[in-house]
């Protein structure tokens, strides 16, 4: 059984009826993406349960081995060897076990919405790809995905396509390549999933801008319920 992670939580309304699990980067914990919230939210929204869970420690090698919060370890630099493949399969069950917990409370997966920023959206990609119960969409912030398109073909499950999801990225990511979030982009479609990707003119990071298209799809999600 998957031991539950830390989680932050905070809900915009009484009796939430829609749940939004959210991955951090590298290094970071639930707590960095908390402050979100206000900027992202809509008066129009239903009520909502932000839920923003600590990556476990562990040492990742391209920083000496130094332990911190990471979903999975970084072996290289490389987009094609960095994700941990072991670490990412860990870190999405601990993710299914967080998606199982909404489902006690009463939030089935069809209102759950996952995202991620940097390794958070990693295990994103990897979790959607996996899901035999669709999600109601799925959040990937400055990442990749962190297998080859013929792995992502052999992992993919029936029905998964059906969660559509939102991509973005910086043009001068230089800890993501653009070029890594275009080329996961178009590997998603290729899989079958609808992409909406944006870029914006920025580094590895959030944009005010990139909230607000994100709050856009985010309401399109709502109103198709």
């Amino acid at each position: 059984m998957t031991n539950l992670l830390e989680t932050i939580e905070h809900e915009t309304g009484p009796q939430p009826q829609w749940s939004v699990l959210w991955l951090h980067g590298l290094g970071a914990d639930g707590n960095d993406f908390a402050p979100i919230v206000p900027e992202l939210v809509r008066r129009d929204w239903p009520a909502i349960r932000f839920v923003f869970p600590h990556a476990p420690v562990r040492g990742v090698t391209i920083n000496g081995g130094a332990r911190m919060r990471a979903w999975y370890d970084i072996r290289d630099f490389d987009l094609a060897n960095r994700a941990d493949h072991e670490g990412v399969a860990e870190s999405v069950a601990q993710v299914e076990a967080l998606i199982a917990r909404e489902a006690d409370r009463g939030i089935a997966p069809n209102r759950v919405l996952l995202a991620g920023f940097s390794q958070g959206g990693a295990v994103t990609l990897a979790a959607g790809i996996a899901r035999t119960q669709p999600l109601a969409g799925l959040i990937a912030l400055s990442t990749y995905l962190p297998m080859t398109l013929a792995q992502a073909q052999d992992a993919l499950k029936p029905g998964a396509t059906s969660q559509p999801v939102f991509m973005a990225h910086g043009q001068f990511d230089p800890v993501v390549p653009l070029m890594g979030g275009e080329m996961s982009a178009t590997a998603l479609k290729q899989l079958g999933f609808d992409v909406e990707w944006h870029r914006y003119p920025m580094q590895h990071a959030v944009s005010a801008e990139e909230i607000r298209d994100l709050g856009g799809w985010m309401s399109a999600r709502f109103a198709a319920d």
